[in-house]
This record gives structure tokens, C-alpha cells and sequence, in this order.
């Protein structure tokens, strides 16, 4: 039972992250120094005492050669490194919005040209918008009002976005989706 715990807690515990030093498994691994310099093919240990005479570690960088491709650096700056990059990355990435704009088939012109705008606003911003128009009652016998209000959006959202899903029908109500250009 203490076995059974004991490599229960080893594996949550694991270090996350490339090897490195002694968690490196392969007998023999291709050396890049710490300026950057190819050192070859040595045995690990001899890499690992290598690294360690300089006061730094040896990281895996690529586990998937053969042999793999180590490098001779300090594993803080590492980790520290990949954190930026990655943060670089995440700061770069644009999300994309799905927003609604609800409307009825008897929908009045002012109303109608104050949800285009905004709209036309989120598009802008580059998010993508869906069009809804719900249908009650006896309305829905009237689809036509509904295909000739979804036309005129496509036709006023022409000039700054295209129409990526189609008017369709879902249930009581259509849906049209418009992303940017």
C-alpha cells in the first residue's frame, strides 16, 4: 500500500518541462556548449559533469533526435525564456467575438439602422456578428419579411463584412453570421 502511494504522489509530482541533468535517459546526446558552439556527440555523463563544472545545467532541447540535442545553459533562464515567449505569443493572439444582434420581421427604421451601426461597430473591431430574427405567432406564415430584412442587411454590411453563414432557418427564428473582410 505505501508503494502504491508512494508512486501515486511521484507521478502528480513529476517536473513539468524539458529533462534535464540527471532526468535524462538516453546514454549518449549531442552537445551545443553555452556560447552556442556544437560540442558533438558525448556520453551524458560526461555532458551532465561538463554542465556542472560551469555551474549551469544540461536541458534537452530536442528529445526526439537521435541522439537528443542538448544544450548547456541555466535552466532558470530557461524557464524564464519560454515563459516570455509564451506570454509574447498569448499577448499577440486576437480573439474573436461572436456577438447577436436580435431583431423581429416588423422591426422599424430607426430601430433597424441603430442595430446596423452597432454592428457595423463590432465589425470594425473585428469581431464577427450574428444577425437574429425571431419569429411569433402568426409571423412565421410571413418568412419572406424576414429574407427581405436579412437581404437589406447584406446589402447595407456589403462594405465592411461578408456574409459567413448563410440566412437560415433554426427552429422560430433565422440566422445570418458576418465576419470582417
Amino acid at each position: 500500500m505505501a508503494d502504491f502511494k508512494q508512486n501515486y504522489f511521484q507521478k502528480r509530482t513529476a517536473d513539468r518541462g524539458p529533462k534535464s541533468n540527471n532526468r535524462i535517459t538516453s546514454p549518449e546526446v549531442q552537445v551545443i556548449g553555452s556560447e552556442g558552439e556544437n560540442l558533438g556527440i558525448l556520453n551524458t555523463n560526461d555532458a551532465i559533469s561538463m554542465a556542472k563544472n560551469l555551474g549551469l545545467d544540461l536541458i534537452e532541447i530536442s528529445p526526439n533526435a537521435k541522439p537528443p540535442v542538448c544544450k548547456i545553459m541555466d535552466m532558470g533562464k530557461f524557464k524564464y525564456d519560454a515563459q516570455k515567449k509564451a506570454n509574447l505569443a498569448k499577448k499577440k493572439q486576437k480573439i474573436v467575438l461572436l456577438k447577436e444582434i436580435k431583431m423581429r420581421p416588423v422591426t422599424e427604421t430607426h430601430d433597424y439602422e441603430f442595430k446596423v451601426k452597432n454592428a457595423k461597430k463590432f465589425i470594425s473591431k473585428g469581431d464577427k456578428v450574428k444577425f437574429t430574427i425571431k419569429f411569433k405567432g402568426r409571423e412565421l406564415q410571413h418568412s419572406h419579411l424576414g429574407n427581405e430584412l436579412m437581404n437589406k442587411i447584406k446589402e447595407d454590411m456589403k462594405d465592411i463584412g461578408k456574409v459567413e453563414l448563410h440566412p437560415k432557418f433554426d427552429g422560430k427564428q433565422m440566422i445570418m453570421v458576418i465576419q470582417p473582410l
